[in-house]
Parts: structure tokens; C-alpha cells; sequence
């Protein structure tokens, strides 16, 4: 029977510390739990689907511009223009890794890609960016082309704002906006001093409200942005 003392007696003495253990475990447990819940969005917050159809659209925009300013790298002369092709090829390069992952996201919460609600002819996707490698001058056919292919960001960009859910998708459509803005307004700025007259496709589209817009002339309104479209 004396046998017994010593292990009861141990027992009780490890029992208050058994319990400590299993609280913080409890209570880490729930910690985990928590954060768990904030840093991963549900399907009802994570966006919708115009959200969706704006990253799947835009990445196929990025990927025209960088194109074109591919070309430009090679074929400018011009230390302006070298500049935002170069900022070009960086920014957007990781903008469509970064709209491919948000696809990825949606579509993994049930979302079916919707209707953008911009016009196709609104996108600024008309131009061949293989007529680039012959042109002359060169600067002037590559201004004249980016320019509605920034007007046509700048509407899609305004679309997602105002009918899209996503927190991140309009962080980066916001951006869009200001970014080209400003280089619509630099990009009309540098054919007038080269050419002598801004771009036939005009400015910064008004935001009236609604999809699309009328061109301001000359684009000279903006604000500083690391974003190129």
C-alpha cells in the first residue's frame, strides 16, 4: 500500500501543471483559428464577377502593351520614351502575375466571370503592335498607339471601380487611373514639342459616371503612379 503513496502523490503534484498545459494549448489553438479567419477571405467578400472578367481582360491588356513597348526598347531613340517602355515591360509583367493569382482566387471561391461592361472598341485594343517595327517615325506611331491603349485602361479600370467588390482588384484599378493619366498627359506633352500637335486620340477620358467617356484634349491632367498600362 506505502508503494502507492509516492506515484499519487506525484500525480497530484504534475495535475495543476497538465491543466496549464492543456489551457495554452487550448487557447493557442483558438489564436490560430482566428487569425485563420482574417487573413483569408470568404467567397461573399473576396470580389465577384466583374472583378473576375477586369483581371482576365486586363491581363490580355498588359500583355499588348508590353509587346509594344518591347518593340520600343529597341527601336527608340528617345531616352522619354525609353523610360516608359522599360517601366512598361517591369510594372506590368507583375501586374499579370499578380491578376493571374486573383483569377486564381475568385474562381476558387465559385466565382463565374461576368460582363466587364466596357465595349470592346473602348478598350484601346484596335492597334497592331506589329505595324511598329516598321514605322516612321517611330516615336510618333508609338505614342499615337499607346495613348487610346491607356484611354482604354483608364474605362475599364473606372468599370471594375464602380461595379466590382474586390478590395485588391480596385487598389490596382485605381492605380490604373492615376498612372495613365499622368502618361497620357506626358506621352501627348513630348508629341507636341516632337511633332507639333498632341495625339488624334485625345486625353484623359472624363469620368462621367458611366461606361466609357469623351477624351479631354491633349490628356495633360494626371497625377504621379508607379503603374503602366
Amino acid at each position: 500500500m506505502n508503494r502507492r503513496f509516492p506515484m499519487q502523490s506525484t500525480f497530484r503534484r504534475r495535475r495543476p501543471l497538465m491543466l496549464v498545459f492543456a489551457i495554452v494549448a487550448i487557447f493557442g489553438a483558438l489564436v490560430v483559428s482566428g487569425c485563420g479567419s482574417d487573413d483569408e477571405p470568404t467567397s461573399s467578400s473576396s470580389g465577384n464577377a466583374v472583378d473576375l472578367a477586369f483581371v482576365q481582360e486586363m491581363v490580355t491588356h498588359h500583355n499588348s502593351a508590353v509587346a509594344m513597348a518591347t518593340v520600343a526598347q529597341e527601336r527608340t531613340t528617345r531616352k522619354e520614351i525609353k523610360r516608359l517602355a522599360d517601366d512598361i515591360v517591369e510594372s506590368q509583367t507583375a501586374e499579370i502575375k499578380q491578376m493571374q493569382g486573383i483569377a486564381k482566387r475568385l474562381e476558387a471561391d465559385g466565382v463565374k466571370a461576368g460582363e466587364l461592361g466596357v465595349p470592346e472598341a473602348m478598350m484601346g485594343m484596335s492597334g497592331d503592335e506589329t505595324m511598329l517595327e516598321m514605322a516612321d517615325p517611330f516615336d510618333r506611331e508609338f505614342i499615337d498607339m499607346m495613348v487610346p491603349h491607356h484611354q482604354g485602361a483608364i474605362v475599364m479600370a473606372r468599370a471594375v471601380l464602380k461595379n466590382g467588390e474586390s478590395a485588391e482588384v480596385k487598389e490596382l484599378a485605381q492605380a490604373i487611373v492615376t498612372a495613365q493619366s499622368r502618361e497620357i498627359g506626358e506621352m501627348n506633352s513630348w508629341r507636341t514639342t516632337w511633332y507639333g500637335a498632341a495625339s488624334p486620340a485625345g486625353g484623359v477620358p472624363e469620368d462621367t459616371g458611366e461606361t466609357g467617356g469623351s477624351m479631354k484634349d491633349g490628356g495633360t491632367e494626371g497625377s504621379s503612379g508607379g503603374h503602366s498600362m
